[in-house]
């Protein structure tokens, strides 16, 4: 309804009417809402609007919230609030095939996704099963698709995607059949557009299976099918192509590749792997050609000054700290070194060629380098000139090559005085060592080396506390300096400290897993620490990783002996005895063992070996016939005796044994041992005497009646062992050819001693215990024939 107003002419206030005045100009609006012909006139007036309650098209005036019911006193309301909460949603219908496709594309994205990752992570299995799963609810997606849509509708993405993560998967697990299978199936699919670009990871399949032919062949397809606009991707092929073409050996053509890659976008690369093609076929000009365009070879890094501030603006220093460590700085840093180390290596590798001699083309080698932009590596190639005298055994050259150092920066006569005190400490010159160590540590204080070299001299000194301060501070220089680190240990097992030498070796251990040293160390330590159980685990360890070391299986049957397992400890030592036949107390236990165990035959060849591997010493050759004669060969037995009695004639244990031989066999010999027994003896007794008499008169205890020197409390006058002092005495005395005459009548002392101790009852045959009932071989082995 429209509103009501007056309408009344401009006049002076004078002539206004008042309300009361009969007059009315217009209308009478009171009564309108009763006016028939108003209302109906309203109501059919203004684009002639139907009645009330007749529908019509929604207007912006409806749509700003002006309807009729706000006309009719409600409240303004555009955002329809008042009309209450919107109707529920509609309900999603799960059973929808629509909707079972997209929760099965979603499932086989995820399952891409965690195969990805799981691979990142190292988990190639896992993530093969994964690419596996993902492959097989691809298809059953592809075969649901097919049923509700139009074929053109299928997802060729997530197909692409999932055949792609799964040839990856079999290549990260070495299954290379599968994954060039995969591959193929997405080569030959003409839907996928640029799908031959894959063709370069089948060529690397087929060249980690040296099938190099192959590899080329794959490699110049997807060359083929990259456009020149990818310059980078077309380069990197061709650098494969050049690798392949150097494992092939076909050189001429891994050059001309090269070749072209430098020409078009010079990489490091490229211009080591040019150098390398050369330095095959031995052409010099071409090497220091190629040398030279290496080192051209533009780094797009930033220099160092840039990370300098200058100027005190706070800001700007705060910029620069945070820029100076980032990711794109420790990449800068990367690619320089990465840089470095193949100019390096291309100089060792042409400078011994390129010239003459090394040194000239050492020389021609740092001369470019220092027009480079690379000066700094000039100093390195001249302390790798010194090492390379060094590996030509040319001491001097080395040692002068180094001096020349003294007089540059701290930094490179740091590492030149760290060589050389090296030098001189494995020329057991202390003293030029710890002067150099001193050099090296002054010039550079953080430099780990030399303060190891500085520890190393103060350790061969014997000052252990000393030795330990300098690795401890090189390990707070750089503590991934391993060497401090196994010095450290030796210096506390040396103070026996063995609680924290294990804890320097097993820090140590977990750096450096396989080290065989380290193993050995931390097994040392247990041992020291009477911990048998650990010590023998450790050893286990280490004949894993090294296991024809022979003192490491001769240590692991020590153990086990002393644990008093003789199978184990005779197990390790046959081993021991295998990969070292000469190690002499690996024989003489294998020997002892099958003595006690009463194989006597099977004793004979370890202690035959002893003899031949210490031929003058007479306890082995003794052994051998002891073996003989207990194994019921007397025969054999006695011509050992015999052999013995000539290659030590003044030997009285040889003797007594031959006179009780001779006597029991029954042989006519006897007579001339005999004589010779007794004229040994009165030597002995002389011998005893003299020695009584020195003794007596220098305080040391009396000699025993063997004659063997020193006594129980182990006090001797002498510093060489009792058998050599016996040998030593009977060669000083005056000999003779005619028997010896006694002046007493008793009868020569033919007594012996077995060798191999006393015989374990076992079965006799009727010699033997006719043998053993006259006493034979029934006596406890003497001191210098004991095995030590």
């Amino acid at each position: 309804m429209m509103q009501n107003v007056h309408l009344a002419p401009e006049t002076d206030e004078d002539d206004l009417y008042s309300g009361y005045n009969d007059y009315n100009p217009t209308y009478d609006t009171e009564e309108l809402e009763n006016d028939t012909a108003f209302q109906q006139a309203v109501r059919t007036s203004h684009g002639r609007r139907p009645p009330d309650g007749v529908t019509r098209p929604m207007t912006a005036v409806r749509a700003a919230g002006f309807t009729k019911g706000a006309l009719r006193g409600s409240a303004f309301d555009p955002l329809g609030q008042s009309w209450g909460p919107a109707p529920p949603l509609e309900a999603r219908n799960e059973d929808s095939p629509e909707e079972k496709i997209r929760q099965l594309e979603k499932k086989v994205n995820e399952l891409v996704e965690e195969s990805c990752i799981a691979n990142s992570c190292g988990d190639l299995k896992l993530a093969l099963e994964k690419a596996k799963d993902a492959g097989r609810k691809e298809r059953v997606l592809v075969r649901q698709r097919e049923q509700v849509t139009r074929p053109e509708n299928i997802n060729l993405d997530l197909t692409y995607s999932v055949l792609f993560n799964l040839a990856s998967q079999y290549s990260a697990n070495e299954m290379y059949a599968e994954a060039l299978n995969t591959y193929q199936v997405i080569v030959k699919n003409k839907m996928f557009s640029n799908a031959g670009r894959l063709k370069v990871n089948m060529g690397n399949i087929y060249l980690k299976q040296r099938n190099y032919s192959k590899a080329i062949k794959f490699y110049r397809m997807a060359l083929d099918q990259i456009p020149s606009v990818h310059k980078e991707m077309r380069i990197k092929i061709m650098q494969n192509i050049g690798v392949t073409f150097i494992k092939t050996g076909q050189y001429s053509d891994a050059i001309s590749s090269f070749e072209h890659i430098m020409s078009m976008a010079p990489n490091l690369k490229a211009g080591f792997n040019l150098i390398l093609s050369y330095f095959a076929i031995g052409d010099r000009e071409k090497m220091k050609k190629s040398f030279q365009k290496l080192i051209a070879v533009p780094l797009e890094i930033d220099e160092d000054d840039k990370y300098i501030s200058p100027s005190d603006d706070p800001h700007t220093n705060l910029v620069i700290e945070a820029i100076k460590n980032d990711h794109l700085r420790q990449m800068e840093r990367e690619r320089k070194a990465m840089a470095e180390k193949y100019i390096m290596t291309a100089a060792k590798l042409i400078a011994p060629v390129i010239e003459i001699s090394f040194a000239v083309g050492y020389d021609w080698c740092v001369e470019v380098v220092k027009a480079s932009q690379y000066v700094e590596l000039a100093n390195d190639l001249e302390i790798n000139k010194a090492i390379t005298y060094l590996r030509q055994k040319d001491f001097n050259q080395a040692v002068e090559t180094l001096k020349m150092f003294e007089k540059k920066d701290s930094r490179v006569k740091s590492a030149a005085a760290t060589n050389l005190s090296f030098l001189y400490y494995l020329e057991n010159e202390f003293a030029q060592a710890s002067s150099y160590a001193d050099l090296a540590v002054n010039s550079d204080r953080y430099n780990p080396s030399a303060l190891t070299n500085k520890g190393n001299t103060v350790f061969a000194n014997g000052d252990y506390e000393k030795a330990a301060e300098f690795y401890k501070e090189a390990l707070r220089n750089d503590c991934s300096c391993t060497e401090a680190l196994y010095n450290i240990g030796l210096t506390y097992k040396k103070l026996n400290r063995l609680d924290e030498a294990l804890d320097c070796f097993l820090k140590l251990h977990a750096i450096l897993r396989n080290s065989a040293q380290v193993l050995y160390q931390i097994a040392n330590v247990y041992e020291l620490m009477e911990d048998p159980s650990q010590a023998m685990e450790w050893l286990m360890q280490l004949i894993s990783v090294v296991p024809t070391d022979s003192r490491a299986l001769s240590k692991l049957g020590g153990l086990y002996d002393s644990e008093g397992d003789k199978s184990q400890a005779f197990q390790y030592y046959y081993e021991s005895y295998r990969y070292f036949p000469s190690n002499i107390e690996v024989i003489e236990w294998l020997g002892a063992y099958y003595i006690d165990t009463q194989f006597c035959e099977k004793a004979i060849q370890y202690f035959e070996r002893a003899s031949l591997i210490q031929p003058t010493q007479v306890k082995w050759q003794l052994m051998v016939a002891s073996c003989f004669r207990r194994s019921g060969n007397y025969q054999k037995a006695l011509d050992t005796y015999k052999d013995i009695h000539r290659k030590f004639p003044e030997n009285v244990e040889c003797l007594r044994f031959l006179v009780r031989l001779c006597t029991d066999i029954g042989l006519k010999e006897v007579q001339e041992y005999a004589t010779k027994l007794k004229r040994l003896e009165k030597m002995k007794e002389i011998r005893e005497q003299h020695i009584k008499s020195g003794r007596d008169s220098s305080g040391c205890p009396r000699g025993r009646r063997d004659g063997s020197a020193g006594s129980d409390s182990g006090q001797n006058c002498s510093t060489g062992s009792k058998g050599e002092r016996l040998s030593a005495q009977l060669r000083a005395l005056p000999g003779t050819d005619e028997p010896y005459e006694s002046s007493s009548n008793k009868e020569p002392d033919a007594f012996y001693v077995d060798p191999l101790g006393p015989q374990i009852e076992r079965p006799k045959t009727a010699a033997k215990k006719r043998m053993e009932e006259d006493d034979f071989a029934d006596e406890e082995l003497g001191d210098d024939l004991l095995p030590e």
